[in-house]
This record gives structure tokens, C-alpha cells and sequence, in this order.
């Protein structure tokens, strides 16, 4: 949605943002079941929270931690999982000419070193929450290559979760197809 003040502004700030998306969700639906709301980045906690003041649901957040490009620091080529999942971006490797065994590799090491430590750092060392049967709220602030999204809906699904939505304000509309058929709304 475009700021009638200024075409090139989207929202006025994350609070804009924030409310605009909650008009757009089932909080019906997401109020009458047992809903667990996800952020999935840093940036997806605010929005998480918002989602679940709106519809008295249990937060949560899902670490995730990025596998770069050896030969770029700043390229992500895979992510991975609290829940020891792993996506990975198949064409970009590919176009680097990667060896998968790369990608597995520091996958096991970035879990070890990183993930884990975000576990115990903000959730003292306790498992995600339980997501079996409930309805299911990915958030996160924007969606770009959809890399941390996949990752976590492969967490999420591999939980057991009876539904599966997806909220953000910014999405590539490239994206958007791909995750809407994997979820049960975006």
C-alpha cells in the first residue's frame, strides 16, 4: 500500500506496518484455535508480537543462522534450523560451482557454534515451543529470497502443525507464489 504523501513510502513506520498486516490475517481464525505465532528474524519479532497481542496467541521465535558463499561472506546460499533443517538456495550453489558436502558441512558447524548458543542465550537452553496441531504464524519483517521462510516452514511442518500462515508487510511477488504453495495462507 503506497503513502498517498509520498508514492516511494510504503509505511510510515514499523507500527504502520504492523497494523496494515493485521488487517490482512484471519484473527478470527487465529483467535478461535490454539495458535502459536513465530518471528523468524530479529526484525520478525516486533511483527510476531504485534500478531500475538492481536489474537492472544503464545510467541515464540525460531533460530535460524545463514550458510555463505565461501567465496562470498555476504552471499547466504543456505540456511539452517533449531530444528537442524536445511534449505538450501540450489541454483546459486550451483552457479558458484559449491560442492553440497560444503554446504552440509559448515550447516553442522554454524548449528553447533551458532544456533545453539542462540538457544540457550534467549530461550535458556528450552526446545521451541510445542507447535503439534495448532495452528502455526510465521512472521518476519520482509521476505526476500524466501530462504529463511523455507527453512522455517520446514521447521514448522516437521513439528507437526495443523496450519501454517505466513505474515509479513514486504514480499518478492516471485516469492509469494512459491511459499503460498507450501502454506495454507500468506
Amino acid at each position: 500500500m503506497l503513502n498517498s504523501s509520498n508514492p516511494d513510502i510504503y509505511f510510515e513506520n514499523r507500527k504502520d506496518a504492523a497494523d496494515k498486516l493485521l488487517e490482512t490475517l484471519p484473527l478470527e481464525l487465529l483467535c478461535s484455535n490454539e495458535t502459536v505465532v513465530i518471528g523468524v528474524s530479529e526484525g520478525g519479532v516486533y511483527f510476531a508480537d504485534q500478531i500475538a497481542k492481536a489474537t492472544g496467541a503464545q510467541m515464540d521465535i525460531l533460530l535460524t543462522e545463514p550458510i555463505l558463499a565461501p567465496n562470498n561472506h555476504e552471499l547466504a546460499i543456505a540456511m539452517v534450523s533449531e530444528t537442524e533443517d536445511l534449505v538450501m538456495h540450489k541454483a546459486l550453489i550451483d552457479a558458484f560451482g559449491i560442492s553440497e558436502d560444503y554446504v552440509y558441512a559448515e550447516a553442522e558447524r554454524k548449528y553447533e557454534e551458532e544456533v545453539l548458543s542462540y538457544v540457550y542465550k534467549y530461550r535458556k537452553g528450552k526446545e521451541l515451543a510445542s507447535l503439534s496441531g495448532k495452528y502455526v504464524v510465521l512472521a518476519d519483517e520482509c521476505i526476500e529470497t524466501g530462504l529463511t521462510m523455507m527453512v522455517a516452514l520446514k521447521s514448522v511442518i516437521g513439528e507437526d502443525a495443523k496450519n501454517i500462515y505466513i505474515a509479513t508487510p514486504i514480499l518478492d511477488k516471485g516469492v509469494y507464489q512459491n511459499l503460498l504453495s507450501v502454506c495454507d495462507g500468506v
